[in-house]
């Protein structure tokens, strides 16, 4: 499958999350400890969000494992960012292209995705046949993961993201039915406006890869007042991860089965997810 990650909070360069930890995202590349494979080379991205001047988030996607490419880590040592998505790719069966790496972008949007649809070759044709078709030619790769992100815009994702990707998981569900296919859903899904991030966890089968959110930064320096990693962390800085970075206890807390959460200014949401 994949792994994913998405920051929002005090502005950070790139690798401290990509490179730095000790588990990182780049590590993670080589050695996933909690992934289906335990290498995921098949194409890295990150995009991001820069100046509120430009809307439009940043886009870099590489097809070359994420361990060797020197123009992530260049880009990745002097960019610096308040809010991105990463992502690298294990490919479920389709080509190792630049426009099947994540993330996906459309507008001020970006989407990433951790999973599969089972039997997507089946099902594909009628689910892009949904796809509303101002949507439709902005569709640039092959994936199933793009087609998702599609169907949630189509759904409504501008106005009320939590219900638009229910009614997407409940749409591909539908139509699996149709074609007499059993559990075709598994997803973690992180997307974002470059306001907002929303992270989802599913599958038709009930048993969901993994994904976790950080603790609470005030939390976080009750229980090591001497980590440095933390000084100069706003108490809004939140992180998502399909596994952790490292093992400080009490870091990471694992997002519920069938639930999606909300990083946003205040008070963060946690809730249950219902395919609708």
């Amino acid at each position: 499958m994949c792994r994913w990650l998405a920051y929002s909070g005090t502005p950070i360069l790139l690798d401290e999350l990509l490179y730095k930890p000790h588990y990182s995202l780049i590590d993670q590349s080589l050695h996933s400890r909690m992934g289906v494979e335990t290498t995921n080379g098949d194409g890295v991205g990150v995009g991001w969000y820069g100046p509120e001047e430009l809307p439009v988030p940043a886009l870099f996607r590489g097809v070359g494992p994420a361990w060797g490419d020197v123009n992530l880590r260049e880009l990745a040592r002097v960019t610096r960012s308040g809010l991105f998505l990463a992502h690298i790719r294990a490919s479920t069966g389709t080509p190792v292209q630049q426009t099947n790496c994540h993330p996906f972008r459309y507008g001020r949007w970006l989407w990433c995705h951790n999973g599969a649809i089972h039997e997507f070759r089946t099902l594909r044709r009628e689910l892009m046949l949904a796809v509303d078709p101002e949507l439709f030619p902005s569709i640039a790769g092959s994936t199933d993961s793009e087609v998702m992100f599609y169907l949630a815009l189509t759904f409504g994702l501008r106005d009320d993201p939590v219900r638009a990707v229910e009614r997407m998981a409940g749409f591909v569900e539908q139509v699996a039915r149709a074609h007499g296919v059993a559990d075709p859903l598994q997803m973690t899904v992180g997307t974002t406006d470059g306001d907002r991030v929303w992270a989802f966890r599913y599958s038709s089968v009930g048993k969901s890869r993994t994904l976790f959110y950080s603790t609470d930064i005030d939390a976080l320096r009750s229980l090591h007042p001497d980590f440095a990693a933390i000084e100069g962390l706003s108490e809004e800085t939140r992180l998502v991860v399909s596994e952790p970075l490292g093992e400080l206890s009490g870091a990471w807390q694992p997002v519920p089965e069938s639930s999606y959460g909300v990083i946003q200014k205040g008070a963060d949401e946690l809730g249950a997810f219902t395919p609708r």
